[in-house]
């Protein structure tokens, strides 16, 4: 037919266009970020209770747990919290008991649940322990240097901040799945979190940290309000922000230890991200594909190929969006031990994977979480199932 050509040239170069916009803005969006404004300090930095929920003693736990008791900060309290006497976690974490015997660390091991989110559970047994009226509530696999604390509080010296959050980075563990895991979390949804603080979004939210005052918290009608969201940090933003307070997104990068055993492990994981990615923009959700950009891109230069010659400007939106790809790849490894170009082999198969939980997203309510598996309505609540 005669118009077919014509409309796979025109998606063709359509293709290529946004990939390598997305590209070159997410490039953008690293240098920016690189070189924005630090926050103002505290002269006299208050005490804070560092909130810690536990759930299995994954690979690196101890030293995990460790780098929050070595913080250079004045006063701070570390409290733990568990479930399960039984939870392997709670021998580690008496470990760090015994090897600070003078830092005020408080064990809480409560069963109750208090919603479908467990982790929210055992936040809320924790905060009758908490001894201060700074809060920190940070995830268990994150791993921070002695500045942290200082650094995360900064933000808060301005009383028209209501939240802190901290971008991270996954350290993967050797096998191949977790430094396939750990690609998704430094190459597609860390960019994708700077073009979006590049173009004015301030949504977002991770439980890697978050800083607050107990007041605040208070005002939003506390921890119940988020017992039941598969989102919780993203749902406890949303209420901060509806008091008038800004969100500050420190410049402090965590660093959190990525570890999945099996193929099955972070399909389930990646698959839960971005069912969550689903719920919370369930309308824009579906025009992400131009974070897609190499196999847009590459999809692109292809029906362009068949419809017509390859122009230059065909290969040079091609090229740019690969060049950019590449850098998003190289940037994550430069202090990494791992040689540099020893992972590129699993680019493609780290975009292709991508592409794929991004279809089958569209086609389940469900998620796993830790072992048990929960319906999610349009409303972002969890109802569990098994």
């Amino acid at each position: 037919m005669p118009f077919v050509h014509p409309f796979m040239a025109i998606i063709g170069y359509l293709s290529l266009t946004l990939a390598a916009a997305y590209s070159v803005l997410t490039l953008v969006a690293l240098v920016a970020w690189r070189f924005r404004r630090k926050a103002d300090h505290w002269d006299a930095p208050p005490p804070v209770s560092v909130l810690k929920p536990l759930c299995g003693a994954e690979p690196g736990l101890y030293e995990s747990l460790l780098s929050y008791c070595r913080q250079d900060y004045p006063q701070y309290q570390i409290v733990f919290g568990l479930r399960d006497p039984a939870d392997p976690a709670h021998a580690v974490v008496k470990r760090i008991v015994d090897a600070f015997p003078h830092l005020p660390v408080t064990i809480v091991v409560n069963p109750q649940l208090h919603g479908s989110n467990c982790k929210v559970s055992n936040l809320i047994n924790m905060l009758p322990h908490v001894a201060h009226d700074f809060i920190v509530m940070a995830d268990s696999d994150s791993l921070v240097g002695p500045d942290y604390l200082a650094t995360v509080m900064a933000p808060l010296a301005d009383e028209g901040v209501g939240l802190v959050t901290c971008l991270y980075r996954g350290i993967p563990t050797p096998s191949v799945w977790s430094r396939l895991g750990a690609m998704y979390i430094n190459e597609w949804y860390m960019p994708s979190v700077l073009l979006a603080w590049l173009f004015g979004h301030a949504s977002y939210v991770s439980g890697q940290t978050v800083c607050l005052r107990r007041r605040t918290l208070q005002r939003i009608g506390g921890l119940p309000a988020l017992a039941n969201h598969l989102a919780d940090d993203y749902r406890l933003g949303e209420l901060v922000r509806k008091l008038g307070l800004r969100i500050a997104v420190s410049h402090y990068r965590v660093a959190t230890e990525n570890h999945e055993p099996s193929f099955d492990s972070v399909a389930r994981h990646e698959l839960r991200w971005m069912r969550t990615l689903r719920v919370l923009r369930p309308r824009s959700f579906c025009w992400i594909f131009p974070t897609f950009s190499a196999p847009l891109a590459t999809l692109g230069l292809l029906l362009a190929a068949a419809a017509t010659s390859l122009s230059a400007s065909a290969l040079l939106l091609f090229g740019a969006t690969m060049l950019a790809r590449l850098i998003l790849y190289v940037v994550p490894r430069f202090r990494a031990s791992r040689p540099l170009l020893s992972d590129l082999w699993l680019l493609p198969v780290r975009d292709l994977f991508l592409c794929w939980l991004w279809w089958q997203s569209f086609f389940t309510s469900q998620v796993t979480w830790r072992g048990a598996t929960f319906d999610v309505d349009p409303d972002g609540i969890m109802h569990r199932l098994v």
